[in-house]
């Protein structure tokens, strides 16, 4: 009971970086500078060891059957941790930002889910590799340089981050049984893509 509390802490902690980073994101008007900042929020969940799903699903190739009940604390805390975030930015001098994110939230709930998933693998893809560069590098440049351009590439591109549309979702006030079908498609769609990375790195580029 002890750990799955704890990956549940983790995984708020790791919710509210992620939403520290979508606030940044949103803040500025210069989207590639938005995007590099809003990698800090990736940074910090590496650094501190907290537990971002995107970034922990592509392990489960590698670890037992009991990692799936911590990918699954893992991904409540996440929600928990950017809704609460979320509350949080509209409650203070930043709450204009709510309509940047309705314009987003828009966008993506007038997309296909077909889209939605394949752009969600993409993003997955990206995810699995910024976290596993930080793992493996040794140096610091090399550590950072992963996250900062992967993060970037993502938003950019306008892949669908499911954790960062907690975020965007619960800001806009737009949380409904039509966004959790989204989101969901997006979970999956991320969890896909940072799976098949894995398994290439894993069982292939051996």
């Amino acid at each position: 009971m002890k750990n799955y509390l704890n990956y549940l802490i983790r995984g708020i902690f790791a919710g509210i970086m992620i939403g520290i980073g979508g606030t940044i994101y949103l803040s500025l008007d210069n989207k590639i500078i938005g995007s590099f900042l809003f990698s800090i929020g990736l940074l910090m969940i590496c650094m501190y060891n907290m537990n971002l799903y995107t970034g922990k699903i592509g392990y489960v190739v590698v670890n037992k059957k009991n990692y799936l009940i911590e990918l699954l604390f893992t991904l409540i805390g996440n929600f928990i941790g950017t809704y609460i975030l979320s509350l949080g930015m509209l409650n203070s001098r930043f709450n204009a930002i709510s309509n940047k994110a309705k314009v987003i939230c828009d966008m993506k709930l007038n997309d296909n889910l077909i889209s939605i998933l394949i752009l969600s693998c993409l993003c997955g893809i990206l995810m699995y590799i910024a976290v596993n560069n930080y793992k493996k590098h040794h140096t610091s440049i090399g550590k950072y340089m992963g996250i900062f351009m992967c993060v970037m590439v993502f938003i950019l591109s306008g892949f669908e981050h499911s954790v960062a549309n907690m975020f965007y979702f619960s800001l806009a006030n737009m949380l409904s049984w039509n966004t959790l079908l989204y989101l969901f498609i997006m979970v999956i769609g991320n969890s896909i893509g940072a799976i098949l990375i894995s398994l290439y790195d894993n069982k292939i580029n051996r």
